[in-house]
């Protein structure tokens, strides 16, 4: 996008700016598609994309699976390095108060609803999601967790 309200860069980080805004044009890293109506919809983030064997993998799409399955009360999705795929697919779930999640369960609703490579390879199980001031969840730290705690296989 680009126009008059449109940021101008990154406060004193000209790398970040260069890399964002180029010939005047904010890229935002908003990913989607147009219809044959021509309506947008919006995928995912390019920064949020997971690259497994080659397929791309978009974590909203396998999100909004997951909120499906029983006890889940929020749920992200990241990529976790791996050496024989690039990346895995790993769910970060939240349960409902008083209520357990069973991997089967998630598993089952996934496999109902979505291609089988888009499956999360795991997941982990937590009582929080990490959030900015905004709500926003913070996916840097969860993948920082995932380096810090590698996947076992």
């Amino acid at each position: 996008m680009r126009g008059d309200t449109v940021m101008a860069g990154y406060w004193r980080d000209p790398d970040a700016t260069a890399a964002t805004v180029r010939d005047g044009w904010l890229f935002t890293g908003d990913m989607g598609s147009l219809d044959a109506d021509g309506f947008l919809t919006l995928k995912d983030r390019s920064k949020d994309l997971v690259i497994s064997g080659g397929s791309n993998i978009y974590p909203r799409e396998v999100e909004e699976v997951l909120l499906l399955a029983p006890g889940v009360a929020e749920v992200s999705v990241v990529g976790a390095p791996d050496p024989e795929w690039g990346e895995v697919v790993v769910a970060f779930v939240v349960p409902q108060p008083g209520q357990a999640v069973e991997t089967a369960a998630l598993d089952a609703v996934c496999l109902e609803r979505i291609a089988r490579f888009k499956r999360p390879k795991r997941y982990v199980v937590v009582d929080a999601l990490p959030k900015n001031n905004y709500g926003k969840v913070l996916k840097t730290e969860l993948r920082q967790r995932l380096r810090d705690e590698p996947l076992t296989r």
